[in-house]
């Protein structure tokens, strides 16, 4: 089940995102299983993280972005041009505590 946040859990994310420098990068390959192992181990490490998408159109992109979403099971927190940022609480030591509302 994929993580749903809030419009203020999103926000205050966005912030938190805000410094960080892109982890991983999705090449030329699309989205393999190593990709989606190598992003599951980071998110599982940091709980947030920002990936950059070489694809060309933007429909592309988006479907790569959505596609990595979907079998991570993380929450899309943004998505600018060519960078996406993804959030998955650790299942063994939270670092981020999100606001309630």
């Amino acid at each position: 089940m994929a993580t749903v946040l809030t419009s203020a859990q999103t926000r205050f994310l966005r912030g938190q995102a805000h410094d960080l420098k892109a982890m991983l990068q999705v090449g030329g390959k699309g989205i393999t299983d190593a990709l989606v192992a190598e992003v599951e181990q980071a998110l599982e490490i940091h709980e947030l993280i920002k990936i950059k998408v070489g694809a060309g159109d933007r429909e592309t992109r988006d479907a790569m972005i959505d596609q990595l979403a979907t079998r991570t099971q993380a929450a899309l927190v943004q998505r600018i041009g060519h960078t996406a940022v993804l959030y998955r609480p650790s299942q063994d030591k939270r670092q981020i505590v999100l606001p309630r509302n």
